[in-house]
């Protein structure tokens, strides 16, 4: 079992020495209404899958005209199944604008990607490639800093990772694989060793590759007992009929199945069992990367993404701004399985997953139900903070602030059909209502 870390306790004291990072809206929203993007960086370099030396390159973006010289930095790693994909994929390119805008630094890093032939063994290889490149690139914003010139103006006390499936895959095992025990299942040690261990040789050797918490964008780990107490926190969002990467617990298949992984479903259940923060947002129904393209869907998901990231972050950095975009309920039950630590000790799974309308010691009243038009979402206690209403892709179609017992919603205006209504009340209590109109 990994050992419990100061973590919380520096970052604590970071806030508590140092000026509070939100003001004037600063990582909450744009405030930068453009950006600047400084193309192929070589971070380092490492042997690809045929043997030959690839470059490794990021694209680093910041807002146009940023003075703030201790910045919080976000790498984004894009997805393409380990076979494929760039630093300019359309989903890690509007993350790394959007986040700029907001005051982050971003870097959109470029992999090794490849592996011949397309079998488990292989795939597994390649994503212990992935993970090395990943921590060459964090090393070298630490020896950035570390070496007096700081280019970057990064604050290597905020460093987070994060993409989108196989760059979601990369990040989680960045942030949860710590033991070589825990891969032993999938490669032998001299493998492992022949790949250069789990930290690898992709540059900046010496450096810390430390980060702070992971985004995960329909992404999986091999193993949800490798979450373990003491961990970074992360954010998850995921679609409920993904065909790659499943939601719960599955086979990875990109065309051809690979091996079975552990979705964001099961590390939603397995955080919340050993005490790790993790906000977990459900796309009902959407497939796989659903926010990545230029579709009006896609746009409404990649709003939706954009702001539960948000909202994660500003937390994480000790913000006290309004959540944009309230988690809802996990679907399905999660598909556990008997694991072990590498000690050989039993996994604990009991984990009552957040605070539910179930669970609440006070009723929530939404009626009527069926409604043509207006609607009341009422309560006797507290009063409402948030209240939304989101189709059953996932996208919010009204959010409303009405500090009241009694929040009334205009919704004539809606398609017949199902929808759901989330709220948050201002004692930290949230839940989710089903609502027909008719």
């Amino acid at each position: 079992m990994k050992k419990f870390t100061l973590t919380i306790t520096f970052s604590a004291l970071f806030f508590i020495v140092g000026a509070q990072p939100c003001t004037g809206g600063r990582y909450a929203s744009e405030i930068f209404p453009t950006f600047s993007v400084t193309s192929n960086i070589v971070y380092g370099q490492n042997a690809s899958f045929t043997g030959g030396n690839t470059s490794l390159k990021l694209d680093f973006y910041e807002g146009t005209g940023d003075t703030e010289v201790n910045r919080p930095l976000i790498i984004w790693v894009h997805g393409g199944s380990f076979l494929g994909g760039t630093k300019t994929d359309i989903d890690v390119q509007a993350l790394s604008r959007s986040f700029a805008k907001k005051g982050y630094a971003c870097a959109s890093i470029d992999y090794r990607t490849g592996f011949f032939p397309i079998d488990s063994a292989n795939a597994v290889k390649a994503v212990v490639r992935a993970v090395q490149d990943l921590k060459g690139a964090i090393r070298f914003f630490y020896k950035d800093v570390a070496t007096g010139t700081n280019t970057y103006d990064i604050d290597t006390n905020r460093i987070y990772i994060g993409g989108s499936s196989a760059g979601a895959i990369t990040a989680l095992h960045v942030a949860y694989l710590d033991d070589v025990c825990e891969i032993s299942g999938y490669l032998n040690q001299t493998v492992i060793n022949q790949l250069g261990g789990l930290e690898g040789a992709s540059g900046n050797p010496g450096y810390s590759s430390k980060i702070q918490g992971v985004i995960n964008l329909c992404g999986a780990l091999a193993r949800y007992s490798w979450l373990e107490s003491g961990d970074v926190p992360l954010v998850s969002i995921h679609g409920t009929s993904d065909g790659t990467v499943k939601y719960n617990r599955g086979i990875v298949n990109p065309g051809t199945p690979l091996m079975y992984l552990d979705g964001s479903r099961l590390l939603f259940d397995r955080a919340c069992a050993v005490n790790v923060q993790n906000n977990f947002y459900t796309f009902p129904g959407a497939p796989h990367v659903p926010y990545a393209g230029t579709s009006p869907s896609a746009l409404a998901y990649m709003d939706t993404t954009d702001n539960f990231i948000r909202d994660f972050l500003v937390d994480q950095l000790g913000c006290n701004d309004t959540p944009l975009q309230l988690a809802n309920n996990p679907l399905q039950a999660a598909i556990l399985y008997p694991t072990n630590y590498c000690d050989g000790s039993p996994v604990n799974e009991t984990c009552i997953a957040g605070i539910n309308e179930e669970s609440l010691s006070f009723s929530v009243e939404l009626f009527p139900n069926p409604s043509e038009g207006v609607v009341h979402l009422r309560t006797q206690q507290f009063n409402f903070s948030q209240v939304s209403v989101l189709d059953l892709l996932g996208r919010t179609v009204l959010k409303s602030y009405p500090n009241a017992q009694d929040a009334i919603l205009e919704l004539s205006y809606l398609i017949p059909g199902n929808y759901l209504v989330t709220y948050l009340l201002n004692n930290g209590s949230y839940g989710t209502k089903q609502l027909v109109i008719r």
